[in-house]
């Protein structure tokens, strides 16, 4: 079973730093490019830019919440949500 794992591409693990614009703020997000990926899935399946995805999820949360705290940690969960078709998550 820890093949499936061990035996992943290094690139996918690699950290990757994009300089993004978040409601008109410029700022630096890193992630495996693994999750830039599915970032990208997220952003075609909704016909919308990376951008204009980042900046609605940023919104919601800080509606929801108040505050955004661990904003890289938030979007890591939101492509494992993502990735397990929508279905949250319960530890």
């Amino acid at each position: 079973m820890c093949e499936i794992y061990s035996g992943t591409e290094a690139e996918l693990f690699e950290l990757q730093s994009r300089s993004v614009r978040i409601d008109g703020v410029v700022t630096s997000i890193r992630l495996e490019a693994v999750f830039w990926k599915v970032i990208e899935d997220i952003a075609k399946d909704a016909s919308i830019s990376v951008a204009e995805f980042l900046t609605r999820i940023h919104r919601e949360v800080l509606l929801k919440r108040g505050n955004i705290g661990n904003f890289t940690s938030l979007l890591c969960v939101a492509c494992t949500t993502y990735l397990n078709g929508g279905k949250r998550l319960t530890l």
